[in-house]
């Protein structure tokens, strides 16, 4: 008899991939864009929500679709080395680097450091790094439980207390939102600004991530047969991000009506503290703290699984429990060089990952449409990466975007490829390359089908 998943289980499943998803960056960055975006805060959010949920669903749809593990079999349909560097890069990203570190600066200086003085800050921030990936190394240690830990314990508790916050932002908004000062960036182009802002998020790439953990647990839930575990990896998907839509809605929003009441803040962790803060005092400082360390302590589980998982594959002389002390021993340095500085050193890197993440989603999507000829994959990759690249150092700190020779070249692109101004240079000539890849594949390439 064929086994599928109950609705309660597909609930706890969702549950469980929410949880995964929603860390540091789905809280902070909602929060600064609303602030930003003003009065323009639907348009904006919108953007923010095709890359913050809309991709995202796509990359588990994706997973499901093509029955993967994960993003090293899909971009093996490129090329074998291609999906090697791609997909280590890929974990460095949302792993040791960048997302597991800005997940445990983030739990410090929104939850703790206001309670702290400021000539003990580094101290302290060294501190709680080691508390905190100490703790997300031994939930670490037996993936298995990771249903248990996340979408049974952490998620209802984040959710109930990020919950009773949003209940007293929207019962008791602190301003309105019609006629709210307006960013210039955001004043003529806020839907394709709120696209990008999207990307620090990292879902769409975390969707790929976390595929094999999806499918390990629906597996371990006596679901055998691949085409239901593909139903089952889609439906799970839809109810994570269902409620990470509404959930993103509802912080921008909240950051918007905030300025009825405060300046627009640094980043959108100072302006959640001084919310809570303005709504229950010290009792809301210390709701927050709670939100904020459930959030990111629940993420950081997942990404340190999925990143020693999928390690182990790559690298199978090292155990997986090597791979999850190494995995929570480096982002525990990398924290103490704080938020605003993890988040300007991400940007560039973000820019040129994600339209390489975002294309190997869609031909994934689209493959059976093109029999997934492995041309067709090369040469849209191809035709990506050149600009995925202008767009990584236009985002770059000043010391490299304004250098002559980097200054110059990027004036030089900026005239001639179109979006390239609003951080999407790579979507014509990813449409280019996929239409020569197609015409190629067609009838310059034997049909043969991608097998392995």
């Amino acid at each position: 008899m064929d086994k599928k998943l109950s609705f309660k289980q597909y609930l706890y499943v969702g549950s469980m991939l929410f949880g995964l998803f929603f860390g540091a960056g789905n809280l902070i960055f909602p929060v600064n864009m609303g602030q930003l975006a003003g009065e323009n805060v639907f348009m904006a959010n919108l953007g923010f929500l095709v890359t913050g949920i809309g991709l995202p669903f796509l990359g588990v749809i994706a997973i499901g679709i093509s029955q993967s593990k994960g993003v090293f079999e899909l971009a093996s349909k490129i090329d074998r080395r291609y999906a090697f560097i791609f997909t280590i890069l890929i974990y460095l990203v949302i792993g040791p680097f960048f997302a597991l570190p800005r997940l445990a600066t983030t739990s410090f200086e929104i939850g703790l450091a206001p309670f702290i003085g400021s000539g003990d800050q580094k101290i302290a921030l060294a501190v709680f790094s080691l508390v905190f990936f100490l703790a997300t190394w031994f939930f670490s240690r037996k993936p298995t439980k990771i249903l248990d830990y996340v979408g049974k314990f952490l998620n209802p508790i984040f959710l109930l207390l990020l919950g009773a916050l949003l209940f007293l932002g929207f019962t008791r908004p602190l301003g309105p939102v019609a006629g709210t000062a307006v960013q210039p960036v955001y004043q003529t182009t806020a839907f394709a600004q709120g696209f990008i802002e999207g990307y620090n998020t990292l879902d769409a790439l975390a969707s790929l991530a976390f595929g094999i953990i999806i499918v390990t647990t629906i597996q371990s839930m006596g679901v055998i047969k691949p085409n239901q575990i593909t139903r089952d990896t889609i439906k799970s998907g839809a109810i994570s991000i269902f409620l990470m839509g509404i959930i993103y809605s509802m912080l921008a929003y909240l950051g918007t009506m905030s300025l009825g009441k405060f300046a627009i803040s640094e980043n959108g962790g100072i302006a959640l503290a001084q919310i809570a803060n303005e709504y229950l005092g010290t009792a809301g400082s210390v709701l927050l703290a709670l939100i904020v360390i459930s959030a990111c302590l629940k993420t950081a589980i997942g990404l340190v699984t999925a990143f020693s998982e999928t390690f182990v594959e790559l690298f199978p002389k090292h155990s997986y429990q090597f791979f999850i002390v190494l995995a929570s021993v480096l982002p525990c340095l990398f924290a103490n060089v704080g938020l605003t500085n993890i988040i300007k050193i991400s940007l560039p890197v973000l820019m040129f990952v994600y339209p390489l993440a975002m294309t190997l989603i869609l031909l994934s999507i689209a493959g059976p449409l093109f029999k997934h000829r492995r041309g067709v994959y090369q040469m849209t990759t191809a035709f990506t990466i050149v600009p995925a690249i202008f767009d990584g150092l236009a985002a770059s700190p000043a010391g490299i975007s304004n250098s002559p020779v980097v200054s110059s070249l990027l004036t030089f692109v900026g005239k001639y490829l179109p979006f390239f101004h609003i951080g999407m240079g790579w979507i014509l000539p990813a449409v280019v390359g996929f239409l020569i890849g197609l015409v190629y594949a067609m009838y310059g390439e034997k049909h043969v089908k991608y097998s392995g």
